[in-house]
Formats: structure tokens, C-alpha cells, sequence
């Protein structure tokens, strides 16, 4: 009616968004069919000018016209015409606003009837979703989402099925809570589902007016199956790739059109994510491995994601490094520091304690007090002996003056008796002073808070290690200790000396265990040979002995590799 309207109007090409930004061709004049390319590069320039324009080559005694149409303030469309006779154009172009206005009423009433309806679809895909999150197992979500799809929707049947590497397996049936699994018809539908899948697209038989140019064989042979029924199926996917499909069946006259198809995508794009995740949460261990495995694999050989492929060609390399580098096998255990000859001194005889001027950690020499016992006692008792000594010793000249052999000998034993007495209380005073037998250190010990305290006799009162020797107690687990033999090397790290290493060689395997949290462990002595005047008995650190080479991999992965043997002998027949 425009062009009609128009003078000299030759040519008119009406151009609208198809609602993803592109905009194609919906009407021409005077012919539809009219090749009218000629009039694309004016409907871009009014597209880009979002104003009217005018293209008017001089002395070519024709015009284009172009202009846009808005809509709710974006770009709608744009109209063309083409002008044989160049006549008033800004009349033409009022006009053409004219006409825009009704276009654009005409375009907003569309848009209000289209939202609408996805505000209905909408809603009905809701609803379906919050019926399947009422259920926590994967199977019975999908047999409530068939359930509810087929009751709402008049269908005779719905099925749900979920894709299973490049096949996809019927999950659920409406109403049926068991089915066949290798049944004909069970095989027949899992085959409508895999063409809509491979397709990554709905499909319908009878087909509809958005899906008429896709492939629906297997949909035409359920149908024919099924006596003539309409079938349709729906992708679920998780956003990224098909995780599932929805097969309805309906009697031929109730046939599903696009406006049904669009309904049951929106209801497959809200429930396909939730049912995937319930999916992969009901999996056992086993499933979850071989789900995260093949999602590995997708990732490293599948196209895209050159990180990761990055990633997995430097593994490879550093593994492949590992099973051919050789590296030195060290067994590690905890260690301490003893001398190699560790004396203890201990209390003479029951008394007192009188000084004590050393403690543990201090260097002593050869024959230095340690400490002393109180002897005031033993004093007297040896001045109390001696003056019986004395007294017996004059019995016995008065005796032998008298030539009283009866009563010498007599004395004479009280005599012996009574020196006896006398040596063993002068061996207690040589005794009451507790010196170092050597030059060394006190490793235990310390009498300073027990002056005038009594001990026993033969309670431990020092340790005392020389310092020219030394020798490593590691605690070897017993996992390890099937590596070890005497004679080899070690290299000891001290907690107090980290940046110095003490070498050591074992010289005596222990061939009993003892529990030590919580694991078994074997007593190894090993000696530092030379001098190491650094070292303290008592010092702790981590010592490692060398064993042989042998490549990195099996290194690092050796406990890994015991670990499963173990478990795998516990619990294999």
C-alpha cells in the first residue's frame, strides 16, 4: 500500500530481526520473488545511520530511500523503495515515517503476544523442574518429570533417556516403574532419542514448520510402531553438550506443533542440569572414575582447550623423565645422638646429698667431683671404729703378755673384725666424693634441687658421655628396614645444625620391633667416624641411608605401590 501511495516507486524491500540480530527479508514489492539485493547496501547505511538516507547517484535519475524502524528503542527493521522519477523526497519520507509507525505498532503487539507466551512457557517449565527437585534420586526425578510431562501435556507416553558415551539409554517411563530394558519397543525409542542427539536438535514426526528438514526416520518408525502416533523429542543439555533426551508420544489428531515443541525445549533446558548433577551424585565410585576419566580424556584429545593439553603433554614429559633419570634410593628415618660409651654413675650407699656443682650439659674432666654425699656420719662411725680398733689392739699385747693364747686368739678375731669394719667405712668416705671416670659431658642429671635430700643406694644420679666419640640410633620403619644392611652410608642433619651434614655408617641392626606412634619400628646404631666436635649427645635430626639408584619414579612412587600390594593381598581371594 506504500508503494501504491508512492510516485515513481519502482522497487520496495521490507527487512526485520529475526530476534538474534539478523535481519533478513520478509516482503517485496512489486514482486516477493524479485531479486532486490541491489537495495542492501541503503538498508545498511539507514541500519547503521539508525536515521533516514538517501542514496541519489547525480545524473542517474533514480533514488533509494531508506528507513529504519525502532521498537521499543532498539533497531526492529528498515524499509527500502527505490524512486524511478526523483520527485519530492521529503515527502516520501514523511510518508514512509507514516507507514514505520504502523509497522512499529504493529511489531510491539507481536513482541507483548511473544513475551507472553514464553512467560507461559516459562512458568509450565518451572512447575515441571520444581516436581522433579522434589525427588533426591536420579531415576525417580526423571520418572516424575515423564509423569508430569505426560499428564499436563495429554500424552500417551513419556520417556526420558540420558546419554550414555555416544548411545543414549532409556531412564525413565511415564507410569511404568519397570520396563523391558532389551524389549523391541525399548530399542525402537532409545533410537528416535539418539537421531534427535545426533542431530543436537528437536525433532517431530509428522514434522513440524521448524523441524520439517530434519532427519525423522526413527521417529517415523515409532510412530508406525505405535499405531500411527505423534512423536516428538526435546535435547537436555547441560548448557555445553546434550545430556539427555525427552520423547513424548500423542494420538495423530492432537499432533505436536512448534509452538508445543518450544514449550518442551524450555522445560528440557531447566531440568537437563539438575538431572545431570543427580545423575553424577547417585553414581558409585567406580561410575565417578570412569565418568572423570573419559571427561580427562575429552579434554586432552578432544578439540579446544590447548591448556590442558599443554598441561597433560608436560606430565607426560615429566613422567616420561622420571622412569629413565636415576636417582639415588635413601631410606629416611628420625635419629639421635648418643656417645659412644655412655656411663652412669650412680649412688655408692644410702645418704644424703651434700653438693652437687654440675648439671646436665656440662663438660667435665677426668675425676672431677660431680657431686658429694654428706659423710659426717661416716666420720663418726670411722673415729668410733678406730678407737675399737685401738682398744683391741691392747687387749690383744696385754694377752699375749700374759702368754693367754685363749684369749689372744679371741682378740685377735675381734681385731680382724673390727679392721674390717673400719675399711669398709673408709671406702664410704673415699666414696662420699662422686667424680667423672673421663672427660666427657654430663648428658642427665641434676642433684642442685636435692641438697640434703636422701637417696638410695644404686639410684643413677648422672650419665656422662666422653666427647671423642659418638654414635646415631635411628628409628627405621618396618617397611624399610628390608633395604638396610650393615656397613652402609648415611648422611645425618641435625634440627640445631641444618647446614651441616654428619656422615655415619651402620654398624648394628636390632632385630626386634618396637611400637612407636603407631607404627613398627627397628633400633639401627650407626657410628661418625672422625671427630665431630659440634655434636651433643641428645641432639635429634632426620638420617638418611644410601641404598643404590635407581630411576625417580619408582623412588616416589614406591610406598604408593607397597600400599596397594598390601591392601590388595587383604583383600583379594
Amino acid at each position: 500500500m506504500q508503494c501504491e501511495q508512492i510516485a515513481g516507486a519502482t522497487a520496495a524491500l521490507l527487512l526485520l530481526d529475526d530476534g538474534e540480530g539478523h535481519f533478513s527479508s520478509v516482503a517485496g514489492w512489486p514482486n516477493p520473488r524479485q531479486d532486490l539485493s541491489f537495495l542492501a547496501g541503503t538498508a545498511q547505511q539507514a541500519l547503521s545511520r539508525k536515521s533516514s538516507f538517501v542514496d541519489q547517484a547525480p545524473g542517474a535519475g533514480t533514488a533509494q530511500i531508506g528507513q529504519p524502524i525502532e521498537s521499543q528503542g532498539r533497531l526492529a527493521g528498515v524499509v527500502v523503495v527505490e524512486l524511478k522519477r526523483v520527485a519530492d523526497i521529503p515527502a516520501v519520507i514523511r510518508q514512509l515515517r507514516w507507514g514505520v509507525g504502523w509497522l512499529e505498532v504493529l511489531l510491539v503487539r507481536q513482541r507483548s503476544g511473544n513475551d507472553a507466551a514464553k512467560l507461559a512457557r516459562t512458568g509450565f517449565a518451572i512447575s515441571i523442574l520444581s516436581e522433579a527437585q522434589q525427588h533426591s534420586a536420579f531415576r525417580a526425578s526423571a520418572l516424575s518429570i515423564a509423569n508430569e510431562l505426560a499428564s499436563r501435556l495429554e500424552c500417551n507416553n513419556v520417556s526420558v533417556g540420558f546419554v550414555h558415551g555416544k548411545s543414549v539409554k532409556l531412564t525413565a517411563m511415564s507410569h511404568a516403574a519397570v520396563f523391558g530394558e532389551h524389549s523391541q519397543i525399548v530399542s525402537t525409542i532409545e533410537n528416535a532419542m539418539e537421531e534427535a542427539a545426533d542431530q543436537n536438535a528437536s525433532v517431530a514426526y509428522p514434522p513440524t514448520e521448524g523441524t520439517e528438514r530434519r532427519i525423522a526416520l526413527a521417529h517415523e518408525d515409532l510412530a508406525k510402531r505405535l499405531g500411527g502416533s505423534a512423536v516428538a523429542s526435546v535435547l537436555m543439555t547441560n548448557g555445553v553438550r546434550p545430556v539427555g533426551v525427552i520423547l513424548l508420544e500423542r494420538d495423530r489428531d492432537k499432533a505436536f506443533d512448534d509452538a508445543a515443541i518450544e514449550t518442551l525445549e524450555a522445560v528440557a533446558a531447566l531440568v537437563g542440569p539438575g538431572l545431570e548433577t543427580k545423575a553424577e551424585t547417585n553414581k558409585l565410585i567406580a561410575g565417578r572414575a570412569v565418568t572423570a576419566i573419559g571427561s580427562g580424556a575429552r579434554a586432552v584429545f578432544g578439540p579446544g582447550r590447548p591448556a590442558v593439553k599443554l598441561a597433560a603433554l608436560v606430565m607426560v614429559a615429566v613422567l616420561g623423565t622420571m622412569a629413565f633419570a636415576k636417582g639415588e634410593f635413601r631410606v629416611t628415618a628420625k635419629a639421635v645422638v648418643e656417645g659412644a660409651v655412655q656411663r652412669s654413675i650412680v649412688a655408692p650407699f644410702d645418704g644424703y646429698v651434700a653438693s652437687a656443682p654440675v648439671k646436665a650439659g656440662d663438660l667435665v674432666e677426668a675425676d672431677q667431683v660431680l657431686a658429694t654425699l654428706d659423710d659426717r656420719e661416716l666420720r663418726l662411725e670411722a673415729a668410733r671404729w678406730k678407737s675399737e680398733r685401738d682398744q683391741q689392739s691392747l687387749k690383744y699385747s696385754d694377752a699375749m703378755s700374759k702368754h693367754d693364747r685363749s684369749v689372744a686368739l679371741v682378740v685377735s678375731a675381734s681385731l680382724e673384725q673390727t679392721a674390717a669394719q673400719l675399711s669398709l667405712i673408709e671406702d664410704k668416705l673415699a666414696r662420699a666424693a662422686i667424680a667423672a671416670p673421663f672427660r666427657g659431658v654430663v648428658v642427665s642429671g641434676d642433684l642442685r634441687q636435692l641438697v640434703g635430700s636422701p637417696i638410695e643406694k644404686g639410684k643413677v644420679l648422672f650419665e656422662v658421655a666422653p666427647l671423642e666419640s659418638f654414635r646415631v640410633i635411628l628409628q627405621v620403619d618396618e617397611r624399610d628396614i628390608a633395604f638396610l644392611s650393615e656397613g652402609q652410608h648415611g648422611t645425618l642433619v641435625l634440627t640445631g645444625l641444618s647446614s651441616d651434614a654428619v656422615p655415619f655408617t651402620v654398624k648394628l641392626i636390632t632385630p626386634v620391633a618396637t611400637a612407636s606412634e603407631g607404627h613398627n619400628q627397628f633400633r639401627v646404631e650407626a657410628a661418625v667416624p672422625g671427630e665431630a666436635p659440634l655434636l651433643r649427645p641428645g641432639m635429634e635430626g632426620i638420617g638418611k641411608i644410601s641404598i643404590d639408584r635407581r630411576s625417580l619414579l619408582s623412588i616416589w612412587t614406591r610406598s604408593l605401590i607397597d600400599w596397594i600390594r598390601i591392601t590388595a593381598w587383604k583383600w583379594l581371594p
